[in-house]
């Protein structure tokens, strides 16, 4: 059975915080220990809003080049991810946030998961970029084609019309 990491986290993860908690509780004081986990929070939204601003506005500009913005929208996702981290209370989650919002950062982070992720959009490949106007395929149906009528005992109808239909 493969291991998977998730649930190996929402054990740890907790265990770590409260640890971490404890020791800089220790060294600073409740009261300046309570203060710095606010202020973390408060200059995590405040990156969070600057940075979100940044890249949309890089998504926009990569969009009326005619390109599909793949960097700029796992940014975007990574950002998202460290103003979550940084809104949750905790030293552990700050610290892997505000590393987030490092472009350097997000660039090695994506170039590990690259391997495990398909990035798909309409009309693109890395060979022609994405345009609005590019060709795309079009079914066209006819009424019969997705009309109710057929063979009674389809098991694709639902059961109360095949009991009506007798």
């Amino acid at each position: 059975m493969p291991f998977s990491i998730i649930p190996f986290l929402l054990l740890v993860l907790p265990l770590l915080e409260i640890a971490v908690f404890i020791a800089v509780g220790q060294q600073i004081g409740v009261l300046a220990t309570l203060a710095l986990v606010l202020l973390t929070t408060v200059a995590g939204s405040i990156l969070l809003r600057r940075q979100g601003f940044g890249n949309f506005q890089r998504i926009r500009h990569t969009l009326e080049q005619g390109r599909m913005p793949e960097r700029e929208l796992i940014h975007a996702f990574m950002i998202l991810v460290a103003g979550v981290l940084l809104l949750t209370p905790g030293f552990v989650t700050d610290a892997l946030g505000f590393m987030l919002f490092i472009p350097v950062v997000r660039d090695l982070a994506w170039a590990f998961a690259r391997k495990r992720f398909i990035i798909v959009g309409s009309g693109t490949s890395r060979s022609k970029p994405y345009s609005a106007g590019s060709e795309t395929r079009t079914i066209d149906l006819d009424t019969g084609d997705y009309s109710n009528t057929g063979p009674r005992d389809s098991p694709w109808r639902n059961s109360e019309d095949n009991r009506n239909d007798r």
